[in-house]
């Protein structure tokens, strides 16, 4: 079993977004998976939590790192599923098994899209949902975890 992780959110990544920078830039910006990850790092970081960042175009090994973040006493989550979150029960159920505080972000308004963008499977496993506000999303994410969790930021 890996060691435990009780100062460790995970960032988990579904697929396509490591084609992000690429991948239509008028939707989706110029940011890439990289610029993500550092600044969810740089975001932890400012609260004395590590970053944990992964990406699958595999819904199985999502799950996978939903289910090691458990095993690992992680202390959120935050989930972009990017497609997988309008079309995945798996997911959501592996979300809500494992009972830790999670935030679903999203770079574009889902909402303002195609209608079978609307719902989202891995909202409903969530206490929040983020969309619209680009890579942005995501330190506001995990800074509403950190909120959600009563951690302040560090000095």
């Amino acid at each position: 079993m890996a060691e435990p992780a009780t100062d460790t959110i995970l960032v988990l990544n579904g697929p396509n977004l490591n084609m992000l920078g690429t991948r239509e830039p008028e939707k989706y910006g110029h940011a890439t998976l990289a610029d993500v990850e550092a600044l969810c790092r740089d975001t932890a970081a400012s609260f004395g939590l590590k970053a944990d960042c992964r990406q699958s175009n595999r819904e199985g090994e999502l799950i996978d790192f939903i289910h090691e973040a458990h095993a690992r006493k992680m202390k959120g989550i935050i989930v972009n599923a990017g497609g997988y979150s309008h079309t995945s029960i798996a997911l959501h159920d592996a979300l809500l098994a494992v009972q830790i505080p999670t935030v679903e972000v999203h770079v574009t308004n889902i909402h303002a899209r195609e209608s079978f963008r609307h719902h989202s499977y891995t909202a409903r496993a969530a206490f929040a949902s983020l969309c619209g506000f680009g890579i942005e999303g995501y330190r506001l994410a995990i800074q509403g975890l950190a909120a959600k969790l009563a951690i302040k930021p560090k000095a």
